[in-house]
């Protein structure tokens, strides 16, 4: 973590009384744009969804979310936003999605069809940068979460 993520957190575990690290710290999406857009989804509570390609875990040298984990969530320029809390994780076929988990993705105009075509795009260009192909059937893991803490204005300029 960069000095300004480490205040940040530790701002949290102080507010919370939480001791320990984050799972994961970083943004959502591949480029800055992308990341600042969802993340303005999750602070105002629209976005409580996302999913991921299964194998990305393994390539980052991840472990899987679980129900607790706390992630710190950063915008496009690096800068630490807001921690969510994985409520939920299941790992199954992307095909499996459905309408609910759109819904709760809170991204575009919130329909399923939205939802499918935008990830088949964002999981088509993250498998290509590592030479690989992205197929309907590839596990994802299908995650909810909530967020549960948010970098107060003055710590987050």
């Amino acid at each position: 973590m960069t000095p300004e993520q480490e205040k940040a957190w530790q701002a949290f575990c102080q507010t919370r009384g939480h001791e320990g690290t984050p799972v994961f710290v970083g943004a959502f999406g591949d480029g800055p744009e992308l990341a600042d857009e969802l993340l303005a989804l999750i602070l105002i509570d629209q976005k409580t969804a996302t999913c991921s390609r299964a194998i990305w875990y393994g390539q980052q040298g991840l472990a899987l979310p679980e129900p607790g984990d706390l992630c710190l969530i950063l915008d496009g320029q690096g800068r630490p936003r807001c921690v969510i809390e994985t409520v939920s994780a299941r790992i199954a076929p992307f095909s499996s999605g459905d309408a609910d988990f759109a819904r709760a993705e809170g991204e575009g105009d919130l329909s399923f069809e939205w939802w499918r075509a935008a990830h088949v795009d964002y999981f088509t260009r993250e498998a290509a940068r590592a030479g690989l192909t992205f197929d309907l059937d590839e596990d994802v893991v299908f995650e909810h979460f909530r967020r549960v803490w948010t970098v107060p204005e003055t710590d987050a300029e």
